[in-house]
């Protein structure tokens, strides 16, 4: 898996096909919340089965000082520069101007919860352990995970992606407090690393480049991940978006949030759940329709080609 994250070539390929088979309307550049891990010469690797795994479990001050030497550079930016070079190239190519790329990243906590269990949890009590015990430890940790995924973004969006999309797997198990005192400031840090940066659009119109922010489980930490500096609302699928347009005070644009097991079901069911996502999507300043979570393995794609041809034709 992080092979071929990092094979620009091969990256590049993954991000464009469901570009050239679907028809949707944006690219998403093929990536994994470790990558940067990788990156900035952490020990880590995606056993199958199992998800993203380190070589040790980053739980003392010795190992955070470690980690706080490590950067990305240049030189260790350079596959992801190479695969959005690709990638942008072909979008440019496809004739219409105005196939965008967004960027992608997973948030500091989401990494601090995989650096500090040293593999997947459900219910990441390592993490929110040290965040609680040992409060100056995890704001070390997570600032570091701040910057090098600040950098990740930042090397994205300079590269030609359009948009990014910060998301946060695992920050719905948070209360909105411990949210917003322990995680909060460091998915700003983030933020604040693209902020200054523009995009283009096809008219050649500039804009400042839009920052999405996504977490699973995360309704009750809507406006709080809003305030964080994202200028759109990634929504999963357990929160409606009529729902969430009001939570969110009417004025943020959202993106979601169809339910990944209506894929499976028959037609006239998914059919009558895309319609009611869009119908809902509406009430919201602006709508960007996609999932609510990943696609399942089991997916007929097919179906997924049937859908976004019923979006268009919404």
């Amino acid at each position: 898996m992080l092979d071929s994250c990092l094979r620009p070539e091969l990256a590049a390929e993954i991000t464009l096909q469901p570009v050239r088979r679907h028809n949707v309307d944006a690219a998403i550049f093929f990536s994994d919340i470790v990558v940067p891990l990788r990156l900035a010469g952490v020990d880590v690797d995606i056993v199958p089965g199992v998800g993203p795994v380190l070589g040790e479990a980053i739980t003392s001050l010795e190992q955070i000082e470690r980690l706080e030497a490590l950067s990305l550079t240049d030189d260790s930016l350079a596959p992801i520069r190479d695969a959005i070079a690709l990638i942008v190239a072909e979008l440019g190519e496809r004739g219409d101007g105005s196939t965008p790329l967004i960027g992608f990243a997973g948030a500091p906590f989401t990494l601090a919860a995989y650096m500090v269990e040293g593999k997947p949890s459900r219910d990441h009590l390592g993490a929110r352990g040290m965040m609680v015990g040992q409060p100056e430890l995890w704001d070390r940790l997570m600032a570091w995970c701040a910057k090098v995924t600040g950098q990740f973004l930042r090397a994205q969006v300079l590269a030609g992606a359009s948009a990014t999309q910060l998301f946060d797997s695992w920050a719905g198990s948070l209360s909105l407090e411990a949210y917003e005192r322990h995680v909060a400031p460091a998915s700003a840090a983030v933020f604040a690393h693209v902020a200054d940066l523009g995009a283009e659009g096809p008219d050649g119109t500039a804009f400042a480049v839009p920052r999405i922010h996504f977490g699973t489980g995360t309704g009750h930490l809507l406006p709080a991940m809003y305030a964080a500096g994202a200028t759109a609302m990634g929504v999963d699928y357990r929160t409606p978006l009529d729902e969430a347009n009001r939570i969110l005070g009417g004025s943020v644009p959202l993106q979601g949030n169809i339910d990944p097991a209506y894929l499976t079901a028959p037609w006239e069911i998914l059919e009558a759940h895309v319609r009611d996502v869009v119908a809902r999507g509406r009430t919201a300043p602006g709508h960007v329709v996609n999932l609510g979570h990943g696609v399942p393995p089991t997916t007929d794609p097919a179906v997924l080609t049937r859908m976004v041809e019923l979006i268009h034709s919404l």
